[in-house]
Parts: C-alpha cells; structure tokens; sequence
C-alpha cells in the first residue's frame, strides 16, 4: 500500500511538472493546471480518490502559506520596492479592508447572503495571490513602467495577514465568541506581537549568521528553514499575525548580506513553488465537480464585481491622492488583483469553524479563483500592452532577490609566461578593453597593488576583474576523454567536436587549452554548448 500511495505521489508530481511546462507555451497560469490535475483525482473525477478531510487541508494549507508568505519577503529587493513602499502597505492594508467591505456589500444586497457571512466572504477574498503574481512576471518576464511590478510584488506578498485578521475577526462574530474588546484586543495583538516577534527574529537570524560558520553545504538553508517555521508559530502562540511576522521575517533575511543568499532565494524559489502546487491540488482534490454548477453563478457575480468594482475602487482611492500614478497604471494595477493561495486557505479556515454557514463559500472561492487565475492571469501581458505600461527595455527580474546584475563582477587568473606579450610591459601600456581592471598582481609571495606604470615581469599572475555572464542558451558540459575516444592524441583545433573546450583537468592540474593544446586519455574537460 506505501510503495502504491508513493508511486501516486511520484504520478502527481511529474505529471505537474509536464503541466507546467504545457501551460507556459499556450499562456495559462501554471497554477491552474494544479486546480485542474486535482479535480482529475477528485471525488467524483476520474481517479475516485476520496479527500474530504477539510482539518486535515486546513492545517496542510496553513503550513504551506507560511513558506509563500515568507518568501514574499525573503524573494523581494528591498532595493527595488523602496520608491513604492507606502503605496504598497498602504494596498495591502486598507486596500485589503476596501475590497473586503466593498465584496461584502455586494454579497449582502445583490445576492441576498446575511450581513456577517457576506463580510466573511469578502474578507475571504480581500487579499490578491502573490503566487500567481510572481508567477506571470517571472514567467513572461513582463516588464513594466513606472515601478509597476515592484508595487504589484510588494502589496501581493504582504497583503494576507490583513485578510487573515478580518478573517479572524468574522468568524469570530459569527460563533458568537466575540466581545467589542476582544476584538480590538485581538486586533492590537495580531498587530503588534506578529511585527514585533517578526523583527525580534529576523535580528536574532541575523546575528546567527554573522557568529556562526556553517561547516556543512546545506546547514545555512535548513537554518533558514527553521526561522520560516519559527517565525510563524511563535507569534500565533502568543495570539500574534504569523504570517505577518513570517513576511518581515522573510523581507529582513532577504535583504541582509550573508554567504550563499542567492541560492537560498533558489532554493525557497523551489519550496514555495511546491507548496502552492500543494494547495492548488488540495484546492482541486476538496471541489466536487457535481456540485459546481450550484456556485457558478454567484462567483461569476462576485467575480465581475470585485474586477469591475471593488478592486479598481480601492486602487484609485489608494494611488490618486499621490497624483503620480496615471490612470492606465492604476487600471493594469487593479487588473492584476489575482485571488489564489491565501483565498483558498482562509475558505478552508471557515469550513472548519463552529460558524453556520448558510452558502457552499468553499465552492464559490473554487470558482472565483479559477475564474481569476484562468481570465485575468492568460490576459495580464496582454492588458500591459493595451494599456501601454509594457516596458520591453525593463528587467522585471530586478525586482527579486535571486537577481544577478548585468554588472555583477567576477574575478579571472592570468599567468605572464616568459613568452607572454605582457611581459616587460608597463599596465598601463597594455590593449586592455575597458571593462577589465587588472585588480591584483601576485608575484610570488608578494601581493602587488597594480598601478598603470607598474611593469608585469615573468612568473607574474595577474588577477582582473570583469563582468559576468550569464546567458540561458549556453550551457557547461563535463565529460571524461576515454581511452578509446578519436580526440586522444589529437590537437584541439584538429579535432573541434561540437562545442568550445574551456578547461581541461589532467590529474590535479587545470589547463587553459588552446587550439595547439593536445588531449590525453583520462583528462576531463569542460565544454561550453550552444543550445
């Protein structure tokens, strides 16, 4: 039976993987291919899998956003957010508390629904998925002017807690716990105690860092692992915003200096992107196909009003008074207000409350997220291109942590033999081209500051600095020179093969090859591939 549930587990996987790649070349979010692989081995789909444990997704769920949560910050350069960051607090704060209202209303005088359900629907709803969000800007490497995706990352990334205490709040009110000062007690804790926990940790993360050496590859990201997890759950014992701390805790780490935070940026990149892959299948695995035709109508409703009204009503009354936002911007800013991840968290959330719920709210959010991250999310590039705030000359990559600057410096090794052209020259004699700085010159004990009359002598190893590459296109590739292969005994530039031999390793030795360079069995080489 284990060998049979891991084998389903192993089919789920690859099979998203395949999805994804499927949906980026047709332009559909990939994350509603998850929604849609989860129905298939839903209920009442094609694989009868039963799933109707709502506790158990409530808590799968809950773990899963806290990663998404504190990757929202961790990914984030506060380099790039920092022109707009009132704009974004202030969209994901009150904007959240607009829309929210705004839906309410909405569910209470046009469908009928009853005042504290239909303010816990909007409440629901009132955050925008930084799933999604992250996913078309990096996917489609869509560009934008005016610090556009900064704001969008921003407010996205950070906007749930609020949603989550009016969640919170609602269901609360509705099971009839609540007291006027518990509320604004449970508000002020939620408040203070996530963002003071958050910072306290962050700084406490920090200080790890700079006092602790990692002797093992892999400790510093189990490390960070376990802060993400920590800043989570020690607020909510204490009646604080998890997932408000988890975000400060993850904008702090993000930004600070330490050893490999490039690849841990990755290596959360890859976390996050399985537990939102996680709670999309969840999402699809709950929904019963039979049922859905009861909440098509009412999310198509809920749907056209938060695109058409709610969403644009608390963007403008946001980003007007600034007087720097023209109205095409703020129209593709209200348009990329994706529902997704956090949506379907808190719908879980209230299907476990002792709350009576009158309307199937699970399956209406099933429907107002597909309807989201299937219209709004294939239509973003093509919104940005209509409403001209598409920006061919920008790297929205700029704005994430796992950036690499054009610019990003790397060091190189030159050794002036007795032949060398350099050798007896002065430095500042040399055809040198203008984006290489000769930084270091190591004659044998000796470290030398280079200056333009210094003269290079024999022996010398010249360390320059230049820009880096990198290019998607290219590939390194490393294979062994066997006994048996034609290029043993061969020159280099007799027998090219396919790709640029860049390094050989022979023993312990690294050459440098050339074209007169000859091969030897045994030696590994590296080649540089064109794709």
């Amino acid at each position: 039976m284990t060998s049979l549930f891991l084998l389903l587990i192993v089919v789920v996987i690859v099979t998203s993987i395949w999805l994804n790649s499927v949906s980026s070349k047709i332009g559909v979010p990939a994350l509603l291919a998850f929604i849609l692989l989860g129905m298939v081995f839903a209920n009442n789909g094609l694989w009868q899998v039963r799933f109707d444990n709502y506790e158990f997704a409530k808590e799968t769920c809950t773990v899963a956003l806290i990663f998404i949560m504190f990757y929202g910050g961790f990914g984030t350069r506060w380099e790039a957010v920092r022109p707009v960051v009132r704009e974004s607090v202030l969209l994901a704060s009150l904007g959240v508390v607009i829309t929210a209202g705004l839906t309410g209303l909405f569910c209470h005088y046009a469908l009928r629904w009853e005042w504290l359900e239909s303010m816990l629907f909007g409440s629901v709803m009132g955050s925008t998925d930084a799933a999604s969000v992250f996913s078309i800007l990096r996917s489609k490497r869509l560009g934008l002017k005016n610090n556009t995706a900064p704001m969008l990352e921003m407010e996205s990334g950070s906007n749930d807690p609020a949603a989550y205490m009016l969640t919170i709040v609602l269901l609360t009110l509705m099971n009839g716990t609540a007291t006027g000062g518990g509320v604004v007690w449970n508000l002020f804790a939620q408040i203070v105690f996530g963002a003071g926990c958050g910072v306290g940790i962050a700084k406490i993360a920090i200080l790890v860092f700079r006092k602790v050496s990692f002797q093992t590859d892999g400790f510093d990201s189990m490390f960070i692992f376990a802060i993400a997890i920590a800043s989570y759950a020690i607020p909510t014992l204490i009646g604080g915003n998890g997932y408000l701390s988890a975000y400060l805790v993850g904008i702090i780490l993000g930004n600070e200096d330490f050893k490999d935070k490039r690849s841990m940026v990755s290596f959360f990149d890859g976390v996050t992107g399985l537990m939102q892959m996680l709670i999309f299948f969840l999402l699809g695995l709950l929904a019963r196909p039979t049922e859905l035709h009861k909440a098509i109508l009412p999310a198509l409703a809920i749907f056209l009003f938060m695109l058409l009204v709610a969403r644009p009503a608390s963007v403008l009354t946001i980003l007007t008074p600034f007087r720097k936002y023209p109205l095409r911007q703020q129209a593709l800013i209200s348009f990329v207000g994706l529902r997704g991840a956090a949506s379907i968290v808190f719908a879980i959330m209230a299907m476990v409350n002792p709350a009576f719920l009158e309307n199937d709210i699970f399956n209406i959010v099933f429907m107002v997220v597909l309807l989201s991250i299937s219209f709004q999310g294939s239509l973003i590039p093509w919104a940005a291109r209509l409403l001209d705030m598409a920006d061919p000359g920008a790297d929205v990559m700029k704005t994430f942590n796992d950036y690499s600057d054009a610019t990003e410096m790397n060091f190189g090794r030159i050794e002036v033999t007795p032949d060398s052209s350099w050798a007896g020259r002065a430095i500042k004699d040399l055809d040198l081209p203008g984006n290489v700085l000769i930084a270091l010159i190591v004659r044998g004990r000796e470290r030398l500051q280079p200056h333009g009359k210094t003269i290079l002598q024999p022996g010398d190893e010249v360390i320059i600095l230049t820009e880096g590459f990198t290019d998607v296109s290219t590939s390194l590739e490393e294979k062994t020179v066997k006994p048996d292969s034609q290029r043993v005994g061969q020159r280099i530039a007799d027998y090219p093969g396919k790709g640029l031999i860049v390094m050989v390793r022979r023993g312990k030795k690294y050459l440098i090859p050339s074209g007169r360079t000859v091969l030897k069995a045994g030696d590994r080489i590296v080649i540089l591939n064109l794709e």
